[in-house]
């Protein structure tokens, strides 16, 4: 499936008067695509009857919150939200080429929190947007706003906190998953008299934004976990029972 803005690119090329062979030729999309984007062109699939819960009389809770909490982790690190045309919105999650298991987690979050809306796998330099439309992801996500993230206040709403409050692990798991890594370091000891070489792993969490660094802080507190920061941006996790403990719950990206 195409984002929009590639659609919108290949219409802007037809209606400069170039036929849909040459556009279709210059671009490598075929011609009934571009003839079925001339009649509609927000992708099908999205947001078919099913009501969003923060729209409702009484809001609720997004489906499968567990999902949702993993999902609030990816989007608060490498997530963006775009509006489209009218009043549709995407949610792209940019996730490396080089983790085909958290492209597909990611995918599958997506599909949990909201199953009535299409997901697709945009392909760029080195990466994948997994991308999905609703009108609702601001709702869903009312850190959405102008500007890039760490140039504004990202504060969680109450319903979100008790989100996070009740999976916690999934909301490390999304932080890490997308702005962290577990990484082997070494250092030399000396021992009986000779310097060896000694390794360990360490949990590694770096953004611009204090304040997403302070809401993964925060829930590694509450988790128990011990870590240390080195700046403004990043977070070290490198105490034995605090690695084993996001070893056992998180782990290396794959």
């Amino acid at each position: 499936m195409y984002d929009m803005g590639t659609r919108q690119r290949a219409l802007h090329l037809v209606n400069q008067g170039r036929s849909l062979n040459s556009v279709s030729k210059a671009t490598g999309i075929s011609r009934a695509a571009i003839r079925s984007w001339q009649s509609a062109i927000e992708p099908r699939g999205y947001d078919r009857g099913r009501p969003c819960p923060r729209c409702c009389a009484v809001p609720g809770e997004p489906e499968n919150t567990a999902a949702y909490s993993y999902l609030l982790g990816l989007y608060l690190g490498d997530g963006c939200i775009s509006l489209q045309r009218r009043g549709v919105h995407s949610l792209r999650i940019a996730c490396a080429d080089a983790w085909p298991g958290l492209i597909e987690a990611c995918a599958n979050a997506i599909r949990a929190v909201r199953p009535e809306n299409k997901v697709c796998r945009v392909q760029s330099v080195g990466c994948q947007y997994v991308t999905s439309w609703s009108k609702h992801w601001p709702c869903l996500f009312p850190q959405h706003g102008p500007g890039k993230k760490h140039d504004r206040k990202i504060a969680l709403e109450p319903w979100q906190q008790e989100i996070v409050d009740a999976h916690p692990w999934e909301f490390v798991r999304g932080l890490v998953h997308s702005d962290g890594c577990r990484v082997t370091n070494w250092t030399t000891r000396v021992i009986a008299g000779e310097r060896k070489r000694y390794e360990y792993p360490r949990y590694f969490f770096t953004n611009l934004s204090r304040d997403i660094v302070q809401l993964f802080t925060d829930t590694l507190d509450k988790l128990g976990v011990d870590w240390k920061q080195a700046n403004s941006r990043n977070i070290s996790v490198a105490r034995k029972a605090s690695v084993a403990l996001m070893d056992a719950h998180i782990g290396p990206k794959y």
